[in-house]
């Protein structure tokens, strides 16, 4: 981890242990504030892995508005936090539903026999996974492709006319939540204003990440999210957003991170502690932080060998975990820390 970082993680341990070594002239070395026989630790070799908490918030994934083509009263809206999964109803207008079905491309014309396209490929697949058919799924209309389509509106309710426009199916990229409705029952509906605004189903977990922090998320890295009352569940990285925006704590600038997580609790939304790796260093002898002692020059460790200390001077590399990776002593070594 970058020296700075050590540096203010060892003046901690430092302050804490209640010692300071300095090497005086001479190579004698005085000690302050340590009274009895230390407690000791062992220098180790191993991974060290540096993970830096941040706050974030979960949520769900992919908040959009919904719109239709549909005008008139709405007759039925879903509550906030249902679900909406194809061929289902996402709001009732003038007693008709409003059906979604998955698809990348909006419904923006009336689809009828003779009509080709990437919106007739999109209804085609649809209707052929909601067992409609048969016909061949090939973005042409054709007769087969009306007469599914009859079938269709006959179990919908709706009148048997062969043809599809956008009073009738909404396109999405897949099952919806509902997050808010901003059309009500009673309320009306008009051709391209928001009726809905809806998410995905897949939980992440949304992180305000200070732009000079980024280096801490990668994507496709592991993540770990502490829920409320401590849980803990795993993560990966998603998606990082490249433009910082001002905005965030303290007035600093913040890039938007998304961290995917395997959650399916009870928890809708809610403030989350995230913990980011932010550097991994393998195979390194490492101490407790608070073993380091500050020596004219830099750091040491008291090295405790039986009854005698010494202090060794080290060089530090990365923190993490608690630990920090020293050079200038052996695994196994026992060195000094505070009591309790």
């Amino acid at each position: 981890m970058r020296r700075a970082v050590v540096a203010g993680a060892v003046a901690g341990a430092v302050a804490v242990g209640g010692a300071v070594a300095v090497r005086a002239a001479g190579g004698e070395e005085a000690r302050a504030g340590r009274t009895a026989a230390p407690a000791t630790a062992l220098v180790e070799r191993g991974d060290l892995v540096d993970t830096e908490t941040v706050d974030g918030t979960l949520t769900y994934a992919d908040v959009s508005d919904v719109r239709t083509g549909a005008n008139g009263v709405v007759t039925w809206a879903p509550r906030e936090g249902t679900r909406v999964g194809r061929g289902e109803t996402l709001i009732g207008v003038e007693g008709r539903p409003v059906t979604l079905m998955y698809g990348d491309a909006p419904m923006y014309r009336t689809l009828g026999q003779g009509a080709e396209g990437k919106d007739v490929r999109l209804l085609e697949e649809n209707l052929e996974a909601l067992g409609y058919g048969p016909m061949t799924v090939d973005g042409e209309f054709t007769a087969a492709t009306a007469a599914a389509v009859c079938a269709w509106q006959d179990d919908r309710g709706l009148p048997e006319t062969g043809t599809v426009g956008a009073a009738q199916v909404v396109f999405h990229g897949g099952a919806v939540r509902v997050r808010e409705v901003k059309a009500p029952e009673g309320g009306r509906a008009s051709p391209g204003q928001p009726v809905l605004t809806v998410s995905g189903t897949g939980r992440v977990v949304h992180v305000d990440l200070d732009a000079d922090r980024q280096d801490l998320a990668e994507e496709g890295a592991a993540a770990t999210v502490e829920l409320p009352g401590g849980t803990r569940v795993e993560g990966t990285v998603a998606e990082v957003g490249a433009v910082a925006e001002s905005g965030g704590k303290d007035g600093n600038a913040t890039v938007d991170v998304e961290i995917a997580v395997d959650y399916d609790g009870r928890f809708d939304e809610a403030p989350v502690s995230v913990g980011l790796v932010g550097e991994r260093r393998e195979d390194v002898l490492s101490v407790p932080v608070e073993a380091l002692l500050a020596v004219r020059g830099g750091f040491g460790v008291e090295v405790v060998e039986g009854a005698r200390t010494r202090v060794v001077p080290v060089e530090t590399g990365a923190f993490g975990g608690g630990r920090v990776e020293v050079s200038g002593v052996r695994a196994g070594t026992k060195v000094g820390v505070p009591a309790g």
